[in-house]
């Protein structure tokens, strides 16, 4: 798996645990640990997400801001697969 589609996947399942982390938090809002996790894992996902956006460039438009040039639409959209 090249390093741009394993990047991806890590990022796809801390924002899985992070869903779910937030469903679980909706009925125990107090839980210590739990809310220690998700800054945990929240924090490990902003990790991943600004490698990816070091080394392939924007993975959300709303990160893709630059006033001398748009970065979202240079390169593969992050959803595309490479050839």
């Amino acid at each position: 798996m090249c390093e741009r589609r394993r990047l991806l996947k890590v990022i796809q399942n801390y924002d899985f645990t992070l869903y779910d982390l937030s469903l679980y938090l909706d009925s125990h809002p107090r839980c210590k640990n739990a809310l220690a996790y998700y800054s945990k894992v929240k924090q490990a996902r902003d990790c991943a997400v600004a490698e990816f956006e070091n080394k392939f460039g924007p993975l959300t438009h709303s990160s893709a801001a630059n006033l001398e040039c748009w970065q979202w639409v240079k390169g593969p959209w992050p959803w595309e697969l490479e050839a």
